[in-house]
């Protein structure tokens, strides 16, 4: 494929690079930390300004408040806007709406819906969390037990969700439930939208390794949801969540084929050059053996953004990736936790700290400490290989003896 810009992509960079210069907000990572309502507040206030000058909802169309471009020209933003420190704030609360939150309003809900929240969630206004996820039900969503059973013009909701991410600063969330367990379960489900003001919902962060509180359990005692706030047709609740998969899955393939592992190899790097040497005398980084780990690393990781690019240009080009998607995320976080593994053993006894730490080790701890996350998030690896035996090597599928039972006759945990 061709890496070079086309004169109209070489146009549209230029004018982004000049925008990020004179708008990119200028701070020092250390400074904050990820999670608090200080990196919300910038956050928000970026996505607001891109919206502005025509730098965000690339591909929505104008009449929604975007750009009416193509995923190329997001492409080519993200890898602009990758060196400046606002490109590297974990923000999962701002990508959950803009990313999902928005593209399900657009396929699934009424123009009263969308006049309602669509340009407040684009401008980051709303902040979105996605409960989906259970503690039976995670790779396996479809086997969530949340119910929802109608009251009259409401929908009454009961039941627990968990690995929220953001949800103790959303406005709203897209919610998944049960509403009819006499059938198998992927024809059960019906899909809402649900305001995190309503009483009955009740966040609870958990706390990580990292001594941060990104996820949470969500519990849902006897919440009323207006059946306005339905998505899709009662029962056909899958197809929407599909719909939000996908965005989903072209979101994170956006964001990982301009910077992805950058940050953690460039840490690397530095934490090389700094350490002395077991025998004193140079650093870590004149030792043949760890230059070739961090030689290996670096070409890793320049496959890995061209697999990516690769599944862009797919995309780009009206195609459906298949199973190249899996295939990227199980090796790009499988890389990353390698690194920072191997980061951390070159830190020494600092790496077992977290007081007065630099921004480069900060960085290695939070990767070594949130890897085991990337790993879980979005299909486990063995999930994934699932994927990738299935579509592409067409490999007999796992026996399923729950396709065609209603859910209600299913047993779980025996």
């Amino acid at each position: 494929m061709d890496f070079n810009d086309t004169p109209e992509m070489a146009a549209f960079r230029r004018e982004a690079r000049t925008w990020l210069a004179h708008n990119a907000p200028r701070f020092t990572p250390s400074s904050l930390q990820p999670g608090d309502s200080e990196v919300l507040r910038l956050m928000k206030g970026w996505q607001a300004a891109k919206l502005d000058a025509g730098f965000a909802g690339f591909t929505l169309p104008k009449q929604y408040g975007g750009r009416g471009g193509s995923l190329l020209e997001e492409v080519v933003f993200t890898q602009e806007q990758a060196p400046y420190p606002i490109a590297h704030l974990p923000a999962p609360y701002i990508s959950t709406g803009v990313g999902n939150a928005v593209p399900v309003m657009i396929a699934h809900t009424d123009k009263a819906v969308q006049d309602e929240l669509l340009l407040p969630t684009l401008r980051a206004d709303l902040i979105w969390a996605q409960l989906f996820s259970e503690p039976g039900a995670g790779s396996d969503v479809a086997a969530i037990r949340t119910r929802a059973v109608k009251d009259g013009d409401d929908w009454v909701i009961n039941g627990q969700k968990v690995w929220s991410s953001g949800a103790h600063f959303a406005d709203w969330a897209m919610l998944i439930t049960r509403t009819d367990p006499d059938v198998p379960k992927h024809k059960g489900i019906t899909y809402f939208f649900l305001d995190m003001k309503s009483p009955g919902v009740e966040v609870r962060p958990l706390k990580q390794l990292t001594g941060r509180a990104e996820f949470n359990e969500v519990f849902l005692t006897d919440v009323r949801i207006p059946d306005r706030y339905r998505v899709g047709k009662v029962n056909d609740g899958w197809r929407v969540i599909i719909t939000t998969l996908m965005n989903e899955r072209y979101g994170a393939m956006t964001g990982n084929a301009s910077a992805f592992g950058g940050d953690i190899l460039r840490a690397l790097i530095e934490q090389a050059h700094r350490t002395p040497g077991p025998l004193g005398g140079s650093m870590l980084s004149d030792d043949a053996r760890v230059r070739a780990k961090i030689a290996d690393y670096a070409t890793t990781l320049n496959g890995l953004k061209n697999l990516a690019a690769r599944l862009i240009t797919c995309v780009a080009q009206g195609g459906e990736p298949e199973s190249e998607g899996a295939i990227t995320k199980m090796l790009m976080t499988s890389a990353l936790q390698e690194m920072a593994a191997f980061a951390m053993d070159l830190s020494g006894p600092a790496s077992g700290s977290r007081e007065g730490l630099g921004d480069d080790l900060a960085l290695i701890q939070d990767s070594f400490f949130g890897a085991v996350g990337y790993r879980q998030g979005g299909g486990t690896d063995d999930v994934i290989r699932n994927i990738i035996a299935e579509r592409t090597l067409g490999l007999p599928p796992d026996p399923r003896n729950d396709k065609d039972i209603p859910f209600s006759q299913q047993r779980f945990g025996a």
